[in-house]
């Protein structure tokens, strides 16, 4: 069997031969350690390695796709990839990257790849024995792992193009358990980095939202001035994401069409997409387009879409490096790289102070089913604290928030500094906490 290199000059060769007139071919890997423990015990444990390659040839002015695990028939891969041009209806052209250089990034080290199993395996005991001792009435431990690994991608095409990168990741699930008489709770949690093993503030935050869940009931339906606590507001700035996509606006998907430069957002909101954060940096896209940051959103303005190569075409304007691609499985769409909200001046206890009566939101379900990107609109199973003159009175549970993005993001009259971000996936969201005028909450 061929190596990478060796089976990309195999495709490139018969795709000429073939009639195609680009090629492209795209690799990914992954090597992922699971440990996941109870008791003191691993009750999982588990190495999994994969590789896979797509395809990507110009055929007649269309886009053909195709995919294997194994570096031995180039021909055949060429031949499947021209047959799914040739059954695209679709004429819209999708530009190959050229040579090109790409900027310097730095990436943090990570420690935790490079430990020995036993050491990995300490970390998950510890982090469970440390959860268990945190609170008496931490009754036991739903699950603790520990996720370590080594992810690669590596691109070739015919115009030149020779991009590779390769990024470390670790992180930590925890879900304890809390009794309380007969009454159990719990709470999901995730930290991820390479400073995993620094994790007593994680422990006391898990810990204290599967408190705070006990004795909750639902407040008065009504509207109210609402904080949307760092972790539920990334969950709802993510589930919106793809409204800044500019093959959305453009295939008349999402609510921005026709919004660029006209305010978006209160004047306190401004939201980047930023390759460079220090946390996971990146050089290009998964078009091999050098890494650029784009100011989406400021101070309430949208300045600009989120582009690959296609889009920006469509639109004569330049790719903002944002293609990105689900696996290797999949075709090029649209992802974000470090996308958020930028951080504000004030703390969360001062946004609570500023809050004075209303809710907290710390918890969102039904966030795919109960939201439109087209209209805006969404209606959210929601759960968290209710606030009485700067005070927390108790936990609010069974209730819906219900409201428009746009509106929403309009009535965000301060920003906290506690920006938070998901575990990398599709690209990676962060959102810090939001004070919200008002928001219609329905209860009982």
């Amino acid at each position: 069997m061929m190596d990478f290199n060796e089976f990309a000059q195999a495709c490139f060769k018969a795709a000429k031969e073939l009639g195609c007139d680009e090629a492209e071919v795209y690799m990914a890997a992954d090597d992922r350690m699971e440990i996941g423990v109870s008791k003191g015990e691993v009750i999982n444990y588990c190495v999994n390695s994969e590789c896979g390659l797509n395809l990507r040839v110009m055929y007649q002015g269309r886009n053909g796709y195709a995919y294997t695990e194994v570096f031995n028939d180039a021909e055949s891969l060429v031949f499947h990839a021209i047959d799914n041009a040739k059954a695209i209806e679709a004429d819209a052209v999708h530009p190959i990257q050229g040579a090109c250089s790409y900027p310097v990034v730095v990436k943090k080290p990570n420690t935790v790849v490079d430990m020995t199993d036993e050491e990995k395996i300490n970390i998950a005991c510890n982090l469970e024995r440390d959860i268990l001792a945190f609170d008496d009435r931490v009754n036991r431990m739903s699950r603790c792992e520990l996720y370590s690994g080594t992810r690669s991608c590596h691109i070739r095409n015919t115009r030149g193009l020779c991009a590779d990168n390769e990024e470390e990741y670790s992180y930590v699930i925890a879900v304890p358990v809390i009794r309380q008489g007969d009454v159990e709770r719990s709470s999901y949690s995730v930290k991820f980095g390479p400073d995993i093993m620094d994790y007593n503030g994680f422990i006391k935050e898990t810990v204290d939202n599967a408190l705070m869940t006990f004795n909750a009931k639902p407040v008065s339906s009504g509207e109210y001035r609402v904080l949307l606590r760092s972790d539920a507001a990334v969950d709802f700035l993510e589930a919106f994401c793809e409204v800044f996509f500019a093959d959305k606006v453009q295939d008349g998907l999402s609510l921005l069409a026709g919004k660029l430069d006209k305010p978006v957002a209160s004047e306190v909101v401004s939201i980047v997409d930023d390759p460079f954060e220090e946390d996971y940096p990146r050089a290009f896209d998964d078009e091999g387009v050098p890494s650029v940051f784009t100011s989406v959103v400021e101070n309430g303005v949208l300045k600009s879409y989120l582009y690959n190569l296609k889009s920006a075409l469509r639109d004569g304007v330049a790719s903002t490096s944002n293609a990105g691609r689900a696996s290797a499985t999949e075709p090029i769409t649209t992802m974000p790289t470090n996308f958020y909200i930028k951080n504000g001046e004030k703390s969360y206890k001062e946004l609570i102070s500023e809050l004075n009566s209303g809710l907290i939101i710390t918890e969102l379900g039904a966030l795919h089913a109960g939201i439109s990107t087209v209209s805006g609109d969404f209606s959210l199973i929601a759960a968290g604290l209710l606030v009485e003159g700067g005070s927390i009175i108790r936990s609010v549970e069974q209730i819906t928030i219900a409201g428009n993005f746009l509106s929403l993001l309009k009535g965000i009259i301060a920003v906290g500094n506690d920006l938070r971000f998901r575990i990398p996936e599709f690209g990676r969201v962060g959102c810090p906490s939001l004070l919200i005028d008002k928001l219609m909450v329905s209860g009982k």
